[in-house]
């Protein structure tokens, strides 16, 4: 979860403010646990936990769902949230310049994928389910999500850096859970990514989401499939490569050759992986954050300009 200093995070702010919401997510951390276990384990009534679990839930630090039990329906509450990030505004002397291009789920450019499969646009799904020739249809230059699960998808980003810029970092934003059979939230998959051929290095995703509805998913949408992922930023700077602030590999911006005027992006799922537990990739029109596959090159101008470099060649003549 990232978090900033703006109005929109203070929900998650005011959730944490309580030990008792503290004692909650520890208890939650656990397992998942219903109204009254919860209760019965920090001592309060259903009812003011109920209460204490709605911020929570609205905070989205948690989860609930209604299942049957034994007397009844009851709501079981799960653990939503593994980590948070606050990210503070850069002064505004520090402001970074970027070159930003955001590519569609559909426009990959290469596959190798194998069931459960699929891929959908904001209308319908394209082809039949679990068929891989419907990767390569026409219409799946419309497709907003796709899933399967193992093998890789690529894409290609045009890169518009000048040769007077100096690349500093670069950001690729996606939003991607696993792909287990319909849902399951603890469902995890070493996902590893690539960029021009380079490993950058293995993210595991915790689970395929379906407890809720996505809150872009199209009405038509199924309830018992994918629903939405993980908004996660991976970042290859001068010093290595991260997953939200997490190293993951010391591969930096020279090592993937981040001057090509063209880059490749490769995410798969290796069937030697640990956990192979494949991935959905979610666009606009899905899942929790409405964007496609955002890359965003920070640069500074280089130091020297072509008069500069002139008058440096004449004071040495």
């Amino acid at each position: 979860m990232n978090l900033d200093i703006s109005d929109k995070s203070l929900p998650v702010y005011e959730a944490l403010a309580s030990s008792v919401r503290h004692k909650i997510i520890q208890l939650l951390a656990i397992r998942p646990m219903n109204i009254r276990e919860l209760a019965e384990a920090v001592s309060l009534t259903s009812a003011i936990v109920s209460m204490h679990v709605k911020k929570l839930e609205k905070a989205g630090i948690i989860s609930t769902s209604m299942q049957p039990g034994k007397g009844g329906v009851q709501k079981i509450c799960s653990l939503q949230v593994e980590e948070a990030q606050i990210i503070f505004p850069n002064k505004v002397e520090h402001l970074r310049q970027y070159h930003e291009s955001e590519i569609s789920i559909g426009h990959y450019t290469d596959l190798k994928v194998e069931p459960t499969c699929g891929l959908a646009s904001a209308e319908k799904f394209i082809g039949q389910v679990d068929d891989t020739r419907y990767f390569f249809d026409a219409e799946r230059f419309q497709a907003k999500i796709l899933w399967f699960s193992e093998g890789f998808i690529e894409y290609k980003i045009p890169n518009f850096l000048l040769s007077t810029e100096n690349p500093l970092e670069l950001l690729v934003s996606l939003e991607i859970s696993s792909e287990a059979p319909l849902t399951d939230n603890r469902f995890p998959s070493d996902i590893t990514f690539y960029l021009n051929e380079v490993k950058l290095g293995t993210w595991t995703s915790p689970g395929d989401y379906g407890d809720k509805r996505g809150k872009y998913n199209p009405q038509w949408w199924p309830d018992i499939v994918n629903q939405y992922g993980l908004l996660k930023h991976l970042t290859v700077s001068r010093d290595g490569t991260y997953m939200d602030g997490q190293k993951l590999s010391d591969v930096n911006l020279d090592q993937v050759n981040v001057r090509d005027r063209q880059w490749t992006l490769r995410i798969a799922v290796d069937p030697s992986s640990e956990h192979v537990g494949g991935l959905t990739l979610f666009g606009r029109g899905f899942g929790n954050y409405n964007q496609d596959i955002v890359f965003r090159l920070y640069y500074d101008k280089l130091i020297h300009s072509a008069n500069a470099s002139a008058r440096e060649a004449e004071s040495q003549s």
